[in-house]
């Protein structure tokens, strides 16, 4: 069949492209162009999946494989879909989660409908995940054979439908063995090194970043205990996420941790580590499969490295809410419950579907 394959310029890319034209497929590359560094210290630390040399090097693998790429600039929409809702997040007292959004908003929509345009049938990407047909022939997202690269969490939006429509070279491997492939074809950059950092900030300073964009938002505010104490002052919420350690700015004599954040008042709430524990979520915006059922039994996962919780899920009415919200009770406390983030439940291997934290409960 015909099949768009995203191209990032990076290794896990060029191999899935490269087990494509192996199967046989009419293969077509895309690139989608997602940012530009504005200042040559930005430029110094380029990204795998946005800037003009990517599409470059994408583009001499699909020449080294010999199938046509193209480079669509999505850059608008990069900029209103993922990075203006990042900023703003941080001063709304919530960690984001852009890798989310990317793939929600930007990055499987617009490869979705390009390959509509295109006359391809599916959709391939590098993600190290599963798609596995159930009983009925219905298409469900699974975890990757590799546990430490396992990319479903950032997937769980997509519905059967769209599920159907994607393949994924890449999910019965483990990141060793796509590497040595790619050295052992010869692929264009098969040596290249694996970015660790969120695309449209190389440098990994999150802060500098936000707040060079942040206008009039940054304000200073008090740090307090959670019994009310104030310990000191902070320079902006921004520079601060629940269950952060470091770099708090106070000396309390003992481990503390940011428990809350409150955007209202411009308040960092720490703590001890229990009490940066919570036993409970509210969820909001959430996907879930069409044969998910509550009350529900999964593991969930509150952050993309977190190691998956039992909890039960199921609707609730809040004392603070007039409107019933989905509740994730977790079995055993779980640390750095954070709004903004996205908690992803699975059964087993299976992603059953997801949704943002809205509030952490004690």
């Amino acid at each position: 069949m015909r099949v768009l394959i995203a191209m990032s310029g990076g290794v896990d890319s060029a191999v899935a492209a490269a087990r494509l034209v192996d199967a046989g497929h009419e293969v077509i590359g895309v690139t989608l162009h997602l940012w530009d560094y504005p200042d040559a210290k930005s430029a110094s630390h380029k990204s795998r999946c946005c800037a003009p040399e990517d599409a470059h090097d994408a583009r001499l693998v699909a020449d080294f494989l010999g199938f046509p790429h193209y480079t669509f600039d999505r850059r608008e929409l990069f900029s209103r879909a993922v990075v203006e809702p990042f900023v703003s997040a941080y001063f709304g007292g919530r960690t984001p989660s852009p890798c989310v959004w990317c793939n929600r908003s930007v990055k499987m929509r617009e490869l979705l409908t390009l390959a509509q345009q295109l006359g391809a049938e599916a959709v391939a990407t590098g993600h190290y995940a599963r798609i596995v047909r159930d009983s009925a022939g219905i298409a469900r997202l699974f975890r990757g054979k590799d546990h430490r690269k396992d990319q479903s969490y950032f997937l769980y939006m997509l519905r059967a439908d769209e599920l159907a429509r994607l393949q994924l070279p890449l999910g019965a491997s483990v990141k060793g063995e796509v590497r040595q492939e790619a050295i052992d074809r010869a692929l264009p950059g098969a040596t290249k090194g694996e970015s660790q950092e969120l695309c449209f900030v190389p440098t990994g300073h999150y802060v500098d970043f936000v707040q060079e964009r942040a206008g009039e938002r940054v304000r200073s505010g008090p740090i307090v205990a959670t019994d009310g104490r104030v310990l000191g002052q902070h320079q902006g919420i921004h520079r601060y996420t629940v269950g952060q350690r470091r770099g708090l700015g106070i000396a309390v004599g003992a481990a503390a941790f940011v428990t809350a954040i409150d955007a209202a008042s411009d308040t960092i709430v720490v703590g001890s580590v229990e009490e940066a524990h919570s036993s409970a979520a509210t969820l909001h915006d959430a996907v879930w499969c069409d044969d998910v059922t509550f009350p529900l039994r999964a593991q969930v996962k509150v952050r993309s490295h977190h190691e998956a919780a039992a909890a039960q899920l199921d609707y609730e009415s809040l004392p603070d809410s007039l409107e019933r919200h989905i509740v994730a009770r977790f079995d055993e406390p779980v640390r750095a419950v954070s709004p903004g983030q996205v908690a992803v439940a699975y059964d087993g291997e299976r992603v059953l579907g997801g949704a943002t934290i809205a509030k952490a409960h004690e």
